[in-house]
């Protein structure tokens, strides 16, 4: 019999809290197969079977907080695997289950055209709706469910999955057409409350939150840049970019060009305070806000001035991918000298962002709106964004926060200095 205990994951954690087991007790897991998800105060990681054999759960509950050291699991390495990789005990319970839930008294009858309609629902993959005809929700359907939708035109919203793995059913549809104005299964003028305990994760962002506006000077500075000239490039060359890249070209890879070039220039707003001294880097590890139904989490893309706008959509694919599945990393997390966050996807049209320590600064991006502005004394309507720039004023003074962050707009109004950094002209006669 071999223990499963909780691994170390950092100096200062000791505790760390169960997301979910991903193996039932006593099933027969191979060898480093992953039986649970553990969160820590910093990162979410798996942990593996160190053997092969028939698995015992301890008693602990999903979202239970457990010592490092811990005893998880156990398992009978002796154990013969069965011939249908599932233990008779298992599949027992699942038949027993099922029939349970057949003999459910309350349960009206269906209709034969109604069983053939699930019985398809349940043989059929579920359908990804689209929310815009810009972005995708997560959010899964049965195909009776997905027509109904689009025929009927039904706000995402309003509805409350109440199939597996949060799949929406058909009569959960037709439960938000019934209830329009308020979402389905809430009780009228409810005055409910319900405690939830804090997970380790979102009490390390408050610790963090609370002990940036205290430990640093920080202060917030604005603009704004006209997004026609990327917008141009990217309806231009998104197709042969995603052709030959196999990405698609987005926004971040601008402004985390456009944040290198100026973070090279202004020195200090990609440095930090190490007691007495201030600790500058001539690399660019850019921090990206990243939002998770758990909390907030910022990976970090390493030497972001090295690399080329494939490598840096390919790396914001690939950390946001982790995040969303909470496979990042305490490695993905550290280390970030400067942070980008983009409000602008949730619709903010402006915000003060808060410095993420012990970094000196952080750019806010926007959402895009048309507005009038002045060009060559015409008044003209333009994709605008504001953009803000929270930096800790011990290190940065006004001058270069606000030159920073006017050269993060220059090269966004005109990205064919995202080349050199330079205006191609001024660069040819070197000026």
């Amino acid at each position: 019999m071999i223990d499963i205990k909780v691994p170390t994951v950092g100096e200062s954690i000791s505790e760390v809290t169960l997301l979910k087991w991903t193996k039932n007790d006593g099933d027969y897991v191979e060898r480093d197969e992953v039986i649970a998800e553990l969160e820590s105060e910093k990162a979410t990681f798996e942990v593996n079977a160190e053997k092969a054999g028939v698995i015992k759960l301890e008693d602990i509950k999903e979202g239970d907080s457990i010592k490092i050291g811990d005893k998880l699991a156990s398992i009978d390495d002796k154990a013969s695997k069965p011939s249908n990789g599932k233990p008779a005990a298992e599949k027992k319970s699942e038949v027993s289950s099922q029939k349970s839930e057949e003999k459910k008294p309350d349960e009206k009858k269906k209709s034969k055209a109604e069983t053939k309609d699930e019985e398809k629902i349940e043989a059929e993959p579920a359908v990804i709706l689209p929310e815009s005809k810009h972005e995708a929700v997560d959010l899964k359907a049965s195909p009776v469910a997905a027509a109904m939708i689009a025929d009927k035109k039904v706000d995402l919203k309003k509805i409350t999955p109440s199939g597996p793995e949060g799949k929406i059913l058909k009569d959960d549809v037709l439960a938000a057409l019934s209830n329009p104005g308020r979402r389905p299964g809430v009780e009228s003028f409810s005055r409910n409350e319900k405690p939830e305990k804090m997970s380790n994760l979102r009490k390390t962002i408050s610790r963090r939150l609370v002990e940036a506006k205290n430990s640093t000077a920080m202060l917030t500075t604005f603009n704004e840049a006209n997004m026609q000239p990327v917008m141009d490039i990217r309806n231009k060359y998104k197709d042969k970019f995603k052709e030959i890249h196999g990405v698609g070209l987005g926004f971040m890879s601008f402004f985390v060009k456009a944040c290198c070039y100026a973070l090279q220039e202004w020195p200090s707003a990609n440095a930090y305070i190490d007691g007495d001294n201030i600790v500058y880097h001539d690399y660019c590890d850019v921090s990206i806000a990243v939002s998770t139904p758990r909390g907030l989490t910022v990976p970090v893309i390493r030497n972001a001035e090295s690399l080329s706008m494939a490598d840096i959509e390919k790396k914001v694919i690939e950390l946001a991918g982790k995040a969303r599945d909470s496979k990042l990393t305490a490695e993905d997390l550290t280390g970030g000298t400067f942070t980008i966050t983009n409000g602008g996807v949730f619709g903010s049209l402006l915000s003060t962002p808060i410095i993420n320590i012990p970094q000196s600064a952080i750019l806010g991006m926007h959402k895009i709106e048309e507005r009038p502005i002045a060009v060559n004394g015409q008044v003209v309507i333009k994709p605008m964004m504001y953009v803000a720039l929270s930096y800790d004023h011990r290190i940065i003074d006004g001058r270069e926060s606000v030159s920073f962050l006017v050269r993060v707009k220059e090269l966004l109004e005109n990205p064919d200095q995202l080349l050199f950094g330079k205006d191609p002209v001024k660069t040819l006669l070197e000026l």
